[in-house]
């Protein structure tokens, strides 16, 4: 079949999203995948994009800049953006712009009890001066936003990207960077509401576990340092583990409609 007779996704009715970025990306990505976007393309216009989808720009902007987080397209300024060559060689590909559900921000806890326990730990014996004080920055503009009701997920990642910075080691960097914001829970969802906590004493929580973590990075200690982690994001996963299977209780006992 003819590349120009294939359904062009941006102009299908959209199922009902869970992002509406998402599915613009989903849409994007099915035409590189289908040919209509070959690399070295230059993609549709926002406004094009923005007419087609019926969306914002600031939609158009958050889809395109997930394209650019995963590697499939470049902004080049005042030109336009391209897609690029598939990358080659790997067979994992951890896509930021698909955590989406307490299932997936879940398995991705998992992933990073394994991976920061470690980062706290190496962060202990190997962090510079600079680098704890970095580390103390970020839990300090967290507590400034939290009482000025301002954002802490920007802050919060700081927090850990500084750990892994603080351990040297350029591939705990580069997985934590990839990752971005989306590893922060409340980035995704209402964590406060999700435990039935105000907000307010859940930042409180949550400053407290860095704390924790803090003082066993500045005090050299590995051991407590891992623990303070492990224990730190332990309990994000509890705290997901037990909204998600109120929820399922909730639909499985709700009438059907």
């Amino acid at each position: 079949m003819d590349v120009s007779d294939t359904p062009n996704p941006l102009l299908r009715p959209r199922r009902r999203p869970q992002s509406l970025s998402q599915e613009v990306v989903a849409a994007l990505s099915q035409m590189m995948e289908n040919g209509s976007l070959k690399p070295g393309d230059k993609l549709p216009t926002e406004s094009e994009i923005m007419q087609s989808q019926g969306v914002s720009r600031t939609v158009v902007r958050e889809a395109i800049s997930r394209l650019q987080a995963a590697g499939a397209v470049e902004t080049r300024h005042g030109i336009g953006t391209f897609v690029l060559e598939p990358k080659k060689g790997s067979n994992i590909n951890i896509d930021p712009a698909t955590i989406t559900t307490m299932r997936d921000l879940m398995a991705l806890l998992e992933l990073r009890i394994s991976l920061e326990t470690e980062t706290a730990g190496l962060a202990a014996t190997r962090r510079t001066d600079e680098q704890l004080g970095e580390i103390r920055a970020a839990l300090d503009a967290f507590r400034e936003n939290q009482l000025s009701g301002g954002d802490t997920v920007g802050p919060d990642f700081r927090f850990h990207f500084a750990i892994a910075n603080a351990t040297g080691n350029r591939y705990f960097i580069e997985i934590i960077n990839h990752l971005g914001m989306g590893v922060i829970p409340r980035k995704r969802i209402n964590t406060a509401e999700l435990a039935h906590d105000q907000q307010a004493s859940y930042l409180d929580r949550v400053q407290r576990e860095h704390e924790d973590i803090y003082e066993a990075i500045a005090r050299g200690d590995t051991e407590a340092a891992r623990a303070a982690m492990r224990n730190h994001l332990t309990n994000s996963r509890e705290r997901l583990r037990r909204a998600q299977m109120e929820a399922e209780s909730g639909a499985a006992g709700s009438p059907a409609a």
